[in-house]
């Protein structure tokens, strides 16, 4: 995988990600185990005039670091004909990984490096060595490399045009509700910035309404966020310290409640690691035991497994999870049930 970003040649470390990468990419495409030979054809930093020692030395180095690095790489029988030589490959049922949660930093760092792939998938080398399985004859394990380019996104439908209105300066128009009060109220806003706070999103702005700097939690937008005339309406105010406004009026995270949920045999691994406790209900389900904090969140959280998890204690949870599932029946076109 090459980055188009710069010119110039890639330097060693650039080199060995890519010649690992598209290692990678070959033995999990593949069905069935490949040869050495076979696999230094069809990786390009393999291909490239090394003699046959040095290549073995490569190889063995690579298998060494993959397999350090988690990556199941295994070594099988081709077939009866080749009985004096193993073949490799990446079975996709050990590489997949499950769900992984991340800390607000650490997915500040992540979106940062997922620029650098958005528009670089399968470029360069690893393209070529696709195409060279393809024209081997190599036969491909479906849906080996899905996943293979990272997507990232958060888990609030209002974040893609909150993030624009602050960069590009326009105001904005939402449905917000407040912890205290059930009902929706219309907010027209100027946004200022945009804040990770104990790993939730807050947006700072001025309330036009109410005429006073405004901190909204993005989780509490309900509805579509709509901008409102044209960008560069409004300049931030030069004092503006957009982590002390949010410390300062963002509630302080909450203790972690009870849930009970049940859970399908296979399925909810993010959840599994978090528990407690794990109870195999029969044969088809398990009952999950842990802590959450933020009750909408969970509940998304939940929500999204769909029928593979039914949250069962506390009532609030069970009501929220409903709530959602609800929505989402409505907004597919499954009626008001």
């Amino acid at each position: 995988m090459t980055s188009e970003t710069g010119g110039g040649a890639p330097s060693a470390a650039q080199a060995k990600t890519e010649r690992l990468l598209n290692l990678v990419l070959v033995l999990l495409y593949t069905r069935r185990p490949l040869p050495k030979a076979q696999i230094r054809r069809l990786v390009p930093q393999y291909d490239t005039g090394a003699s046959a020692e040095a290549f073995e030395r490569m190889f063995e180095r690579d298998k060494d670091e993959l397999r350090e690095l988690g990556i199941p790489l295994v070594t099988e029988d081709i077939d009866v004909l080749w009985e004096d030589e193993p073949g490799y490959r990446i079975h996709q049922r050990d590489y997949a990984l499950p769900d992984i949660a991340f800390e607000p930093d650490e997915l500040a760092v992540l979106g940062l490096a997922s620029r650098t792939w958005a528009q670089a998938s399968l470029a360069g080398p690893a393209a070529q060595a696709l195409r060279k399985l393809r024209a081997a004859g190599v036969e491909r394990d479906e849906g080996a490399l899905i996943g293979i380019e990272p997507r990232l996104r958060t888990a609030e439908p209002a974040f893609d045009v909150v993030k624009d209105a602050v960069l590009r300066r326009v105001r904005l128009r939402f449905g917000y509700r407040r912890p205290e009060a059930a009902e929706v109220t219309e907010r027209h806003v100027r946004p200022w910035s945009l804040v990770s706070w104990h790993g939730r999103w807050y947006l700072n702005a001025w309330d036009e309404d109410r005429e006073a700097p405004r901190v909204f939690r993005l989780s509490r937008i309900t509805g579509p966020v709509r901008t409102v005339g044209r960008a560069g309406a409004f300049e931030v105010p030069a004092d503006h310290e957009a982590e002390v406004m949010t410390r300062a009026v963002a509630a302080p995270p909450t203790q972690p409640s009870p849930a009970v949920l049940r859970v399908r045999r296979g399925a909810g691994h993010a959840l599994r690691r978090r528990a407690r406790t794990v109870g195999e209900v029969d044969e088809l389900w398990s009952l999950v035991d842990l802590d959450y904090g933020d009750l909408d969140a969970f509940a998304e959280e939940v929500a999204g497994y769909g029928a593979d998890v039914v949250a069962e204690q506390p009532p609030e949870l069970v009501d929220a999870v409903v709530a959602r599932l609800r929505g989402a029946l409505v907004a597919h076109g499954g009626g008001e049930g």
